[in-house]
């Protein structure tokens, strides 16, 4: 019997499988035993079939492909974020997604997983609760997520061309044991001394998301790519009733807390007492209690499950296949609070207490004036500046997503709190700078 469907099991490939968030789906990928390779410039591990190559190059990904036997790709290759070459981010994200599109379509292969990123959708300002029929702004506000925005527009447009089904998911700051970028940056500032200075009043609230959950979704997307819509548009009774279907919250590093009902609460004082007031503190009591009825929400014609909504849909939102989902820990949280977490736990590790300088703070618009200036130097003297009007707006903006869609359609939920990522992250990134000293 079969683990996963009754149909053949997948063969998958990862491209970029030797780098952070690849390493992680076919981490996954195995441990759950099915049948995994690699494709990569240079590889780290040797626990998989590996195929190197360059996916621009359609003959090396084809031959990849071929060999390997794959029925599902997992594109998670990209240059990271703040490199100051344009015409780089284009020749992988945008022609080697091509590629990879070009050479699936040619060999039949059913399934490609694309690994977009929520800030192709970021403009430089406030991003509240936003989900995925926000468009990316007509001018990107850099090249790695102009070309991340083209790239998921190659991949949606190639959904059921050929047999080929395809997915993108969009990630918020992803984080996690691996990353060389965000913790690294965190960890040079914390070694500098620079920990108490902040740009921004630090009441915006920002994602991030634990490398192992960006995974997770990843693999719940590949198994219901060729899955019908769990909601047909035709029968509008049966929409209704599934968008109405009460969601709890994230409450992974919460952790959940019971709500009061009218017939289920702490009486508290009162002069006569209610009616079935015994039974009524007996539910609150009871760790097994559940209301007779489901709880109900309510949604505004603006909402994207609104009733007027999904029956003015042309393409089902309850499907996976040529959609775009937001995928991130659903735990907002201020944008500071997580870095002195980071940093918090750096000072812990090693013994120190540079933390608990006194914060000083600079507004938004001293930020924004000396990153214009530091970008104005940095052209000049031809070095790359590590302070940039980008990363000012983005540390002191809200940025965070709705991934209702996520948690409806792919079954998406959260499997590692912030919490817990962050210790990880921080365990694993010092065990990597003892190990190799002169690197970070």
């Amino acid at each position: 019997m079969s683990t996963h469907t009754d149909k053949p099991r997948d063969v998958y490939i990862v491209f970029g499988g030797s780098g952070f968030v690849g390493r992680h789906i076919v981490e996954q990928l195995m441990a759950r035993g099915d049948a995994v390779s690699v494709f990569d410039i240079v590889q780290k591990y040797h626990d998989t079939p590996f195929y190197t190559g360059d996916i621009t190059e359609e003959e090396q990904v084809a031959d990849a492909l071929r060999k390997s036997g794959a029925t599902c790709i997992m594109h998670t290759v990209s240059p990271p974020h703040g490199m100051q070459d344009p015409a780089l981010y284009w020749r992988v994200n945008v022609d080697g997604t091509r590629t990879i599109i070009n050479a699936a379509h040619a060999l039949g292969v059913r399934k490609l997983v694309f690994t977009s990123s929520a800030g192709l959708v970021f403009n430089g300002g406030d991003l509240i609760n936003v989900d995925e029929r926000a468009a990316p702004p007509e001018k990107a506000m850099d090249a790695y997520n102009e070309s991340k925005a083209k790239a998921e527009e190659l991949v949606l447009a190639a959904n059921g061309v050929k047999g080929l089904l395809t997915v993108s998911l969009r990630p918020a700051g992803i984080f996690g044991p691996g990353d060389r970028q965000g913790t690294a940056g965190f960890y040079d500032v914390w070694k500098r001394g620079q920990t108490h200075w902040q740009i921004g009043d630090n009441t915006n609230l920002f994602d991030w998301t634990y490398v192992g959950n960006v995974a997770h979704a990843h693999l719940l997307a590949a198994d219901k790519l060729d899955k019908e819509p769990v909601v047909d548009l035709s029968n509008p009774a049966q929409v209704v009733e599934i968008a109405s279907t009460y969601l709890p919250p994230v409450t992974l590093t919460t952790g959940s807390h019971k709500i009061p009902t009218s017939e289920a609460r702490p009486l508290g004082p009162y002069v006569e007492p209610p009616q079935n007031a015994e039974q009524i503190e007996a539910n609150w009591n009871n760790p097994d209690y559940k209301a007779p009825q489901p709880r109900q929400i309510r949604r505004s014609r603006f909402d994207q499950f609104s009733e007027s909504s999904l029956t003015n849909a042309t393409t089902s939102p309850y499907q996976v296949a040529g959609q775009a989902f937001f995928i991130t820990n659903g735990e907002p949280v201020y944008f500071w609070d997580y870095a002195r977490s980071i940093c918090y736990r750096f000072d812990k590790h090693y013994g120190t207490e540079k933390y608990k300088k006194k914060t000083i703070v600079m507004s938004n618009t001293v930020g924004l004036i000396l990153a214009h200036a530091a970008e104005w130097w940095g052209w000049l003297s031809g070095k790359q500046p590590a302070f940039t009007v980008y990363r000012v707006k983005l540390v002191c903006k809200h940025k965070w997503h709705n991934i209702e869609k996520a948690r409806r359609v792919l079954g998406y939920e959260p499997i590692v709190d912030l919490d817990t990522g962050m210790q990880r992250t921080v365990d694993a990134y010092v065990q990597w700078v003892d190990a190799n000293p002169g690197k970070a």
